[in-house]
């Protein structure tokens, strides 16, 4: 978590010669290719957050996040502002990573090499397969006889292949026929022949959906609550999409050899105090850190200390170190 050193008297003033960090380490054959740098915005006029929030943000673009690498004890100075929204379509992890790293790379292309990344690590024993498949059961195939303490809804992620959603269809068909509810004969189907997301190689499947027709599956999610089935989510038109998690933030900071840090900022109903409503959610790569990171920002959701579960992208401008004891966000 970030730690603010508060010293009201030192502020670093942004200019026009700040520029933001660009990746060396993506393919650009041309300038073209390139998407044009962006300045970012401040966040006085971004929806949904409280005042003390606002005052809060905007000591990343007057202040400044400090970074100090891990390895070479080099420090550099980001001044963060907001890069502007996303759509919320579940691929805003790759919607925002692509603005906040300012990369002509579709979102699309940034999952796939997510996904393939992480394959390649959890093939090659570069993960502990044991932690990483119980992390995937505890997310997406969770014991509902337990967790209720926290949580008031429970999902379940299952994933039907497109071609066999009419058999799907039809033999739930049969079993409401025989006098099942609709939901409760989903359920039993979607579970019995669907695949479940319990390890690495169907967690790759399911992160490889984008809410694509070209994707070779659609999500089904089963809700509960303590008492029971709650709600299925049968996604007829096909356009849920996967969203990042902290193994893909984790594998998309390996492909890049960066860390990625997550900017959570939570209201009066979940801050610690005014001064520490802001928190840096580190994700690191597996293995050499070669460049500096790049950042997101959520807005946190009070009820369980989590996020909204959107992703927006922060955009990153280098700055001189003026003092390293005043004014900025360490990380």
């Amino acid at each position: 978590m970030g730690k603010l050193l508060c010293d009201s008297s030192a502020t670093i003033q942004s200019s026009s010669a700040l520029q933001p960090w660009r990746d060396p380490l993506l393919d650009r054959p041309s300038q073209e290719e390139e998407d044009p740098p962006s300045s970012g915005s401040d966040f006085e006029t971004l929806t949904g957050l409280e005042d003390e929030q606002k005052r809060s943000l905007q000591k990343l673009c007057t202040k400044g996040v400090l970074w100090k690498h891990p390895t070479n004890q080099s420090s550099s100075l980001f001044l963060l502002f907001h890069g502007g929204d996303v759509q919320a379509d579940g691929n805003c992890l790759f919607s925002a990573s692509k603005a906040a790293m300012e990369v002509r790379v579709e979102p699309n292309e940034l999952r796939k090499r997510t996904v393939v990344r992480f394959l390649q690590d959890y093939e090659s024993e570069g993960l502990h397969r044991g932690f990483i498949d119980g992390a995937i059961r505890s997310m997406y195939s969770p014991d509902l006889q337990a967790g209720w303490g926290v949580h008031l809804v429970q999902e379940v992620k299952l994933l039907a292949r497109k071609d066999q959603r009419e058999g799907l269809d039809a033999a739930i068909s049969e079993l409401v026929a025989l006098g099942l509810q609709r939901e409760t004969a989903a359920e039993t189907i979607y579970k019995e022949r669907c695949i479940t997301v319990v390890d690495g190689p169907s967690w790759a499947t399911y992160m490889s959906v984008s809410g694509s027709p070209d994707d070779e599956h659609d999500i089904i999610t089963l809700q509960y609550t303590e008492e029971g089935l709650l709600y299925v989510d049968e996604n007829r038109d096909g356009r849920s999409a996967a969203f990042g998690d902290d193994i893909a933030i984790e594998s998309l900071a390996t492909e890049f050899n960066r860390e990625i840090y997550v900017v959570q900022s939570h209201g009066s109903d979940a801050m610690i105090d005014d001064e520490n409503c802001i928190f840096f959610l580190p994700h690191h790569p597996r293995g050499q850190i070669s460049e500096p990171p790049f950042f997101l920002f959520m807005k946190g959701r009070g009820w369980c200390g989590a996020g909204a579960d959107h992703y927006e992208p922060l955009i990153a401008h280098s700055a001189p170190i003026l003092s390293q004891e005043k004014g900025a966000f360490v990380l």
